[in-house]
């Protein structure tokens, strides 16, 4: 009934031709390509959202160009401390089927899981089974050990911690410990000189000057089915306070789905059909329902402190029928948007900055089929984004080609 749809984001951030050299380009596009691709197969095969967005992220994980999985930054302390979520919502929810039903989970402080995205898919759905116990839980949240000791009893892998090991995150580690000194430190205990536990007082480039993704990775899918999902995964700041919660597995912060009624303006009944914004009125409705999903990357705080992934759909759902999601996502991650605002003078610190993907489903009135928009946006240098829409490919990470 739904014509599949699914964006991909790779990270924003700083990103500039200047540390952006052709070879590095087509080493992400690459990447990029293939786990957007591989993802479209499996929509237009019947792979429901949830399970292709997890698909997609979980790629990204084993990919070190991303921070996740095996591409994670270092805590302060030298350790990984991943984040991950997962939301699903439908236009046609199936409440014998976990994977139609409106519900996110977060999951935080996972230090061995090798794909944190599919931790937090077990969760999910391991909470809708209704089994007795820690299974038949209503929690949206769960950190660290206790969640990691199901990992291997679900079936999802864990890895000794040198998996997450790589040499550019860890130069990156000790260049930020002592960002004024030009030697580094000898180990990860050495705090002489560390300025403020961010990404804000070194260079987050390697020593070539090259771009180093700081960014979380997500993916929102539509099947055709009309189910959305949202996965998102993060390893956070780099030399983040070790405990540190982002908005990666906060919901309405750093990612959120939901469906809604939609009214029209008029509540004028009509005996034909009417178009209405992209939508079709039929006989005596007076409204569709609507869903929306969105995933952020950037700044963490400043997402949490905006609330920003559910402020953009909020404002959607709340706004009487005129804004689109892409209004609304540009409102909040947009150049001059609420997240820039929220630095105030502190913009331009790395405070604020940050993106926006997202998909909104058109045409869905009650028994009809309907399609995805692709709509995104972000107040940065760059953000890495890949996306299907009408069956045309697209990969990119400024806003004009690369």
């Amino acid at each position: 009934m739904f014509k599949p749809a699914l964006i991909i984001h790779g990270g924003a951030g700083s990103i500039h031709r200047s540390n952006l050299p052709p070879h590095l380009y087509a080493k992400y596009h690459t990447s990029l390509q293939t786990y957007l691709r591989d993802t479209h197969t499996l929509l237009n095969t019947g792979t429901p959202a949830l399970d292709a967005a997890v698909h997609a992220v979980s790629a990204m994980e084993d990919d070190p160009l991303f921070n996740c999985g095996r591409g994670s930054v270092f805590t302060r302390s030298g350790t990984i401390e991943m984040e991950a979520s997962i939301m699903v919502t439908s236009l046609h929810p199936d409440h014998q089927n976990p994977q139609f039903v409106k519900r996110g989970v977060g999951v935080m402080g996972l230090k061995k899981v090798r794909h944190p995205i599919q931790l937090a898919r077990e969760c999910l759905l391991r909470y809708e089974s209704g089994a007795c116990g820690f299974e038949g839980s209503m929690h949206s949240q769960l950190n660290g050990e206790f969640v990691e000791g199901f990992a291997e009893d679900w079936g999802v892998e864990v890895m000794d911690p040198e998996w997450f090991f790589t040499m550019k995150r860890w130069e990156e580690h000790l260049r930020g410990l002592c960002p004024s000194s030009s030697s580094s430190p000898s180990s990860s205990s050495s705090l002489n000189g560390f300025s403020n536990g961010s990404s804000g007082g070194f260079s987050l480039e390697s020593e070539g000057g090259e771009y180093l993704s700081q960014g979380t990775v997500g993916c929102v899918c539509l099947d055709q089915w009309g189910n959305l999902a949202v996965a998102t995964s993060t390893g956070g700041l780099t030399n983040k306070w070790p405990g540190r919660i982002g908005d990666t597995p906060t919901l309405g912060a750093g990612f959120w789905a939901e469906t809604f009624d939609k009214p029209f303006s008029s509540d004028t009944s009509v005996d034909s059909d009417v178009e209405c914004d992209g939508y079709v009125l039929v006989g005596e409705k007076v409204g569709t329902k609507r869903a929306v999903a969105v995933s952020g990357t950037g700044n963490g705080d400043s997402f949490l402190r905006t609330a920003a992934a559910r402020t953009a759909c909020a404002m959607l759902r709340f706004d009487g029928g005129v804004l689109s999601l892409g209004d609304a996502v540009a409102a909040v991650a947009g150049p001059g948007g609420e997240l820039q605002r929220s630095a105030g003078g502190r913009w331009g610190s790395g405070e604020g900055e940050g993106g926006i993907i997202g998909i909104e489903v058109v045409g869905a009135g009650e028994g009809d089929g309907g399609w995805g928009r692709v709509v995104f946006d972000f107040n940065c240098g760059g953000m890495w984004r890949a996306w299907v829409e009408d069956d045309v490919e697209r990969i990119m990470v400024f806003r004009e080609p690369y």
